[in-house]
């Protein structure tokens, strides 16, 4: 029995896929072990969102040399489907497998061979012949699960290689992913994150749009067994009015929604070709606040990109200052090869690019802090994780605070009704357990 370890870099949507491809594997015969562990086979899932993620992709080659250098080391992932023969040219790369062959890895696992020095074998076929959809969902531990409803995108934002790594948008069907929550809650997962490239676009099959990501909420939330469903990321464009009220009245999804903003400045939003402006981000805001007074917004944003004055980020900055938002997710612009963004001017410098992200991160934790106080006092569901340290455990309420409470083994992978007393110095909540209800029985 040879023994295969994975090691993913990037999104959610890269953790489903690699432990669905790690339990093929693991029906085929192999034993899934831990990248430490003298693995046979090394698996590397890589992202290409930044060129920080293409680094650690050369920084984990080298980690899998020095634990067995007579292992053998595949690469699958966006990288690997833009830069197949630069990977291939890596010392201690054997194979690169793109977007259309990652999949085929169980037939392919099969043929390898250790490759010379810089001569890894690239599998890699054209991105316009990726059309298959490939279902997948992550088991790592049985609290949550994220699983895969959609993948790729039609959407050719300025500084983006999605499309160029994943291909068009194209989706599972809602009979499938309602079987998959069935055969996950099955398994005792109390929650799912439902994932994809651009999950609001969810029902396109053959280039033809289906069924609707309103449609595939309504069907997931008559599955019984699961405590929670929570939407990773969706599209301000794409959040209709009809999801929110949807999502305010239902027993199963959660009141969190993480909206990409990237700028907030219509003249950098025309730039990136964003779909929306920010007139329309601050309506959807104030929808869910208007439906859903507590629930959490997380916000992702990027700093200097090209055409980014310091007029367009003190806008940006400003707005959301003002949004009732939760917490940002803060990404420094990088240069990708084959994007549009590249021809825009002017470009901003590394220094001042890196000087807007900390403005901007000092400003999440205001809005995360300023969001857990306004919580405290409340009562809310937590779901505890096996997350423990210093004899205390975690988990995060239905609308995404972290909590910490005093260990206790019962309370893992269960929900609980707690109020939030306090904050801790490192920025948990604390919470108490609530009285239970008195029982009258008649005289």
């Amino acid at each position: 029995m040879k023994k295969v370890a994975f090691y993913t870099l990037g999104c959610k949507l890269n953790f489903s896929e690699s432990s669905t491809l790690a339990r093929l594997l693991e029906q085929r015969g192999y034993e899934r072990v831990e990248f430490n562990q003298q693995p046979d086979i090394f698996i590397i899932n890589t992202c290409s969102v930044t060129d920080n993620a293409d680094k650690k992709c050369r920084k984990i080659v080298r980690e899998a040399q020095k634990i067995n250098p007579d292992g053998y080391v595949a690469i699958v992932g966006c990288y690997a489907q833009l830069k197949p023969q630069e990977i291939a040219g890596i010392p201690g790369v054997d194979a690169v497998l793109g977007a259309a062959e990652k999949f085929r890895l169980p037939d392919l696992i099969g043929t390898f061979e250790k490759a010379p020095a810089g001569q890894g074998k690239v599998y890699n076929t054209s991105i316009e012949e990726v059309v298959d959809y490939h279902a997948s969902w992550s088991l790592n531990d049985r609290t949550r699960t994220f699983l895969k409803v959609q993948d790729g995108c039609d959407y050719p934002c300025a500084y983006c290689t999605i499309p160029l790594a994943r291909g068009r948008s194209r989706s599972d069907t809602i009979a499938n992913v309602v079987q998959a929550a069935h055969e996950i809650a099955a398994r005792g997962v109390r929650e799912i994150v439902l994932t994809g490239v651009n999950i609001g676009d969810f029902g396109l099959h053959n280039g033809e749009r289906q069924e609707t990501f309103m449609e595939l909420v309504q069907s997931l939330d008559g599955v019984n067994g699961v405590e929670r469903f929570r939407i990773s990321s969706i599209e301000p464009n794409l959040l209709t009015n009809e999801i929110i009220a949807f999502v305010a009245q239902s027993k199963r999804f959660v009141p969190h929604f993480h909206v990409p903003l990237q700028s907030g400045s219509n003249t950098v939003l025309g730039l990136m070709r964003r779909r929306y402006r920010r007139e329309l981000y601050a309506d959807r805001v104030a929808a869910i606040k208007r439906f859903m007074p507590h629930a959490c917004i997380g916000v992702d944003v990027i700093v200097g990109h090209p055409g980014e004055t310091e007029d367009a980020f003190n806008e940006t900055y400003r707005f959301l200052n003002d949004l009732d938002i939760s917490y940002l997710h803060v990404f420094t612009y990088s240069e990708r090869p084959n994007t549009h963004a590249l021809d825009i001017k002017p470009v901003v410098p590394a220094g001042k690019r890196a000087e807007r992200s900390k403005m901007l991160h000092i400003l999440s934790d205001k809005k995360r802090r300023a969001f857990y106080e306004s919580q405290v006092g409340r009562e809310a569901t937590v779901l505890f994780e096996e997350d423990i340290e210093n004899g205390q455990m975690q988990g995060f309420t239905e609308n995404y605070v972290r909590v910490t409470a005093q260990y206790d083994p019962l309370l893992i992978n269960e929900t609980k009704r707690v109020r939030l007393t306090g904050i801790t110095p490192e920025g948990l909540m604390e919470v108490a357990e609530t009285e239970p209800v008195p029982v009258h029985t008649p005289a």
